[in-house]
């Protein structure tokens, strides 16, 4: 048995529904504009999942792409970790209804929840379990429902957030020089009222006060969000880099998190790495959370954008607050 030196991704997939809310849609539902969005946000439009549909089964359709890119059946799956905050249900994990769905009897299956960072914790959690020998086959997905949980009359909110699943399939590899190089986490847990889901857990159990309030609808202070974020973000990239002996001209890609175009640039400036190396989608997506870093990653790597040896930065943060970065060499 060869000896595992590295986790290397072998398959990408994502998934959209087919539903499209564009900023137009939404100037008919709350005080706002299109040209009002576009110039804070970047987001243009936003997919909702169809009615009947479960976040499960997005992050199976991501899954199944992954797979068929991987060559992998779903009985070669051993672990399955689902990043999400908007499961089928609080009770079990999504992972599961994930894992009965693709069939992936021989899996163990857990969910994370960091929100917009949700994916990266699942794959610095996989990545360990790889190296360990633990698993030969890691299936991560992150994946969001976020239109149900939203307060449409709350344009804070409303106009950030759409629905997606994005998934990655990890494997053992020799190849010291390939596949996760490091990955890093963070979490401020004194930051955790500014973007929350108030009511529905143990401080506010569901009530038809909560209901009234919208306490189970997702809440955000943009303005302080902003300041974390980009503070955040540079840190984290600016860990990896260090700890990898990277200089900014050495990343070949940016794979973000797509909350806010105006994040991005403003990290990326930061960095001092050009924004035509960092993938974008967020126009057609908005804001997808934990679905954001492998949409994007699935969207470049489909495209052709990835090659051999390219080395990969990653990023995302999201409430907790929780905070990730991650370099990859093709």
């Amino acid at each position: 048995m060869p000896t595992v030196a590295r986790t290397r991704i072998i398959g990408t997939g994502s998934y959209a529904p087919e539903k499209i809310i564009t900023n137009h849609d939404l100037e008919k539902m709350v005080e706002t504009s299109d040209q009002w969005i576009r110039e804070r946000t970047g987001i243009e439009q936003r997919h909702q999942a169809a009615e009947g549909e479960q976040t499960s089964d997005m992050a199976v359709k991501a899954s199944i792409r992954a797979m068929e890119m991987a060559g992998t059946r779903a009985e070669e799956i051993d672990l399955i970790i689902v990043g999400t905050i908007s499961p089928d249900m609080p009770m079990p994990s999504c992972a599961s209804f994930v894992q009965t769905k693709l069939g992936a009897k021989n899996a163990f299956a857990f969910d994370v929840s960091a929100a917009c960072a949700g994916s990266l914790y699942a794959l610095s959690i996989a990545d360990q379990y790889v190296r360990t020998g633990t698993a030969k086959r890691a299936l991560i997905i992150g994946v969001e429902l976020l239109t149900r949980i939203l307060d449409w009359k709350d344009r804070n909110t409303c106009v950030l957030f759409g629905d997606a699943a994005g998934a990655i399939v990890l494997a053992p590899s020799p190849d010291e020089s390939r596949g996760i190089l490091s990955t890093h986490l963070h979490t401020d847990g004194s930051l955790a009222e500014i973007l929350c889901i108030r009511g529905g857990g143990s401080i506010y159990p569901l009530s038809p006060e909560v209901l009234e309030k919208k306490m189970h609808k997702v809440s955000m202070n943009g303005r302080e969000v902003y300041r974390a974020a980009v503070h955040a973000l540079l840190q984290v990239v600016g860990e990896a880099m260090q700890v990898n002996k990277l200089t900014p001209d050495q990343i070949t890609h940016v794979i973000a998190h797509q909350a806010n175009l105006r994040i991005i640039e403003s990290v990326m400036g930061r960095l001092g790495i050009p924004m035509e190396k960092c993938w974008l989608n967020i126009a057609k997506y908005g804001n997808t959370s934990s679905a954001s870093v492998p949409t994007t990653l699935d969207e470049a790597n489909r495209a052709g954008r990835l090659r051999p040896g390219d080395i990969i930065a990653m990023m995302a943060v999201g409430a907790g607050l929780a905070w990730g970065g991650a370099i990859v060499r093709w």
